[in-house]
């Protein structure tokens, strides 16, 4: 009911006749990260999405375009329901934008105050959206559980962003059309064009009070996340730091010709109009790309790509590849 541990899934794919070989997804990555106590030794795989997995191989030999179950993500999409106060918004923005937060966990609750907001996080908690990372400060540090679980979270800010923002213009049709020459021609213009002039120029004076590199990060992945082309991160971990967005190539698209490590920076309009403050960090964001080139993740590679993306103010944009 809770989650399979390892051992579990081993012993499960055995007595189900799941073909090791036909699993081409980071199982640990997309479904594992699940604790429940503080005290708990191991963390567990979310069973659904598990038994989805292996029965999607059992009946089509292959893992479908879908990691996550439609029905589970129904389940999840009733989230935006329970979002009733700007106060829940800002935590599932925070949340969002640093993939975890410090907070108490309470026991028991009655249904009619789900809403308040000393429940809510504790309510994303029993529905799965957080689970226990570590005691912090006397409470508990909760984090975002895997990979699945985060995409929920980035499709919910471009929902909030389109119901806030009329003006905001999603044509998945252009989208997909950008992220294949991302991806096939290296060419990044067509989707940084894309999401600046239909998402982030759109946006009204009370999103832009949030806009920031992290809300930037988040609606890039968004994107990239749709096009199923690339399984997009950030803050990988590497040798020398951790990369803003690293795109790496779906297992449904093995011969992608290219991957890309993009670094994320965002400069207010009046700070663009001094020079040397934009050619800093230009210089700042090409230094990082170095260190993560020279990366044990990425030395010797000459398929991946590294991009150092400045934003300026919400319509304006500048890029240097390394």
């Amino acid at each position: 009911m809770l989650g399979f541990t390892k051992e579990e899934v081993n012993t499960l794919m055995e007595e189900v006749g799941v073909d090791k070989t036909q699993i081409k997804v980071d199982m640990e990555l997309l479904y594992n990260g699940y604790l429940f106590h503080e005290d708990g030794e191991h963390r567990v795989y979310n069973s659904s999405m598990m038994l989805y997995l292996f029965e999607q191989i059992l009946n089509f030999g292959k893992h479908t375009k879908n990691i996550i179950d439609e029905n589970l993500k129904t389940d999840y999409s009733r989230l935006r329901l329970l979002v009733q106060t700007e106060q829940n918004r800002a935590k599932l923005m925070e949340i969002s934008q640093n993939n975890s937060l410090i907070s108490d966990i309470i026991p028991k609750f009655s249904i009619d105050q789900v809403h308040d907001n000393k429940n809510f996080v504790s309510l994303l908690f029993y529905m799965g959206l957080l689970t226990i990372d570590h005691p912090e400060e006397g409470q508990l540090r909760l984090k975002i559980p895997n990979y699945s679980i985060r995409t929920i979270y980035w499709e919910y800010i471009e929902g909030l962003t389109r119901d806030r923002n009329k003006e905001v213009l999603i044509d998945l049709d252009v989208q997909a059309s950008a992220i294949w020459k991302l991806a096939h021609q290296g060419d990044p213009h067509p989707y940084l064009d894309y999401v600046s002039r239909n998402i982030f120029s759109r946006l009204s004076n009370r999103d832009l009070e949030n806009f920031n590199e992290k809300y930037i990060k988040i609606m890039l992945l968004n994107g990239l996340f749709q096009s199923r082309i690339y399984m997009t991160s950030t803050e990988l971990v590497v040798s020398h730091g951790y990369t803003d967005i690293y795109m790496q190539r779906s297992h449904l698209f093995p011969d992608l010709p290219y991957e890309w490590v993009w670094e994320i920076k965002y400069i207010k309009k009046e700070e663009a109009k001094k020079e040397a403050f934009v050619k800093s960090k230009q210089e700042e964001a090409l230094a990082q790309l170095k260190k993560y080139r020279d990366s044990y993740n990425f030395a010797g590679r000459t398929d991946v790509k590294f991009l150092s993306v400045i934003f300026i103010g919400k319509d304006q944009y500048k890029i240097e590849e390394l």
